[in-house]
């Protein structure tokens, strides 16, 4: 049995830092001065108004979000924000913009259509999602546009944001947020599940420019209205508090590891270090266009799926996991975010060295 840690290559839930994992157990049974468990408080406590007003804190501080702009932390992952888009912003014009670059923007793109008319502006679809598309001048009337800002699936990502003039810009960056600089101001509306870079699955952060709570659309929910959420910092409902507390403690993290600009200079080291392996290869693959790879998320290919069961299989005896693809899409994929050691990415690429040497000649 094996009882050392893993480099998990998880698409998410993902790896999460050791310190902020040995902290946590540190503090499972007794949360400081609390004399219990951040799982037991009520998260009407002073205990718990400190944990998510320092989360929300440490959140502004590393991506500088101002003032005009809310941070909620609210429930039912990215997905639910599908609609709560579309629901809260389409009372302007009734119409919203999206751009289509894979599973979860088309997953977007069809929830948005319960709720108004959808223009799809760009699609990628055309060439298998494997770049982001050019975006060309908006139409009149869009309510906003909603961009998916980093594609898991398909390893793409956005290096520059479109132009959307009036219409306020939409973006889930659940699978990179806080892992390269991003300028919040651009942003209408910038939200990410947790799973990936911020924390567990249970949380989801909204961060929402002030002008734009509160025109949704009649019906709506009220727990799905922004506004409440707003007005009542998070706590309209019980919140997943101690998906919230351990969001905190990976901001710190990020703090002590010199922050975003930091992170971003590791990230890059990271991808490039696998992606120049790859561009070198004779034996793995990948389809993705240079100029729009992620630095999160890295899809690869094997020749057969003989091989790449087998490579999945010995990848696994090496203490190195997680490394399937999506079933949508097959193949390999090393999701290399934040937490992930540059020492975790240097041991795949020397196992994929030694795979390609046994393998490589036998095709």
């Amino acid at each position: 049995m094996r009882l050392e840690r893993v480099y998990n290559f998880s698409a998410g839930p993902s790896v999460l830092p050791e310190e902020v994992l040995k902290k946590a157990a540190d503090e499972m049974l007794v949360y400081r001065d609390a004399g219990m468990s951040v799982m037991e408080m009520s998260h009407r406590s002073k205990a718990f108004e400190r944990i998510i007003g320092g989360t929300e804190e440490r959140l502004r501080r590393l991506l500088d979000i101002p003032d005009d702009y809310a941070v909620l932390f609210l429930q039912g992952g990215a997905s639910l924000q599908f609609a709560m888009v579309p629901m809260n912003l389409m009372g302007r014009t009734g119409k919203g913009g999206y751009v289509d670059t894979g599973h979860w923007s088309s997953r977007a793109i069809k929830e948005a259509g319960l709720f108004g008319e959808v223009e799809v502006v760009a699609s990628s679809a055309d060439r298998g999602y494997t770049t982001i598309p050019e975006i060309p001048p908006l139409p009149e009337g869009l309510s906003y546009l909603h961009i998916t800002t980093n594609n898991t699936i398909y390893g793409t990502r956005y290096t520059s944001l479109p132009a959307t003039g009036d219409a306020p810009l939409v973006a889930d960056a659940s699978s990179h947020i806080l892992s390269e600089p991003v300028d919040i101001r651009s942003f209408g509306i910038y939200y990410a599940g947790a799973q990936k870079n911020l924390g567990p699955a249970g949380v989801t952060v909204v961060i929402i420019r002030k002008d734009l709570v509160g025109g949704h659309l009649p019906h709506t929910p009220t727990m799905l209205r922004y506004d409440i959420h707003v007005e009542k910092r998070s706590l309209y409902n019980t919140p997943p508090c101690y998906a919230i507390y351990m969001v905190g403690l990976v901001l710190e993290w990020v703090e002590r590891q010199g922050g975003v600009q930091a992170m971003y200079e590791r990230n890059l080291e990271k991808a490039e270090l696998l992606y120049r392996f790859l561009d070198e290869s004779d034996l793995f693959t990948t389809k993705v266009e240079p100029a729009y790879r992620s630095l999160m998320n890295v899809p690869f290919f094997l020749p057969t799926e003989e091989l790449t069961a087998t490579f999945l299989e010995e990848a696994e005896e090496r203490g190195l996991v997680n490394l399937k693809g999506h079933r949508s899409v097959g193949g390999l994929r090393a999701s290399i975010y934040n937490a992930m050691p540059k020492e975790g990415v240097e041991a795949l690429v020397a196992f994929m060295k030694d795979f390609e040497r046994r393998y490589g000649r036998r095709r």
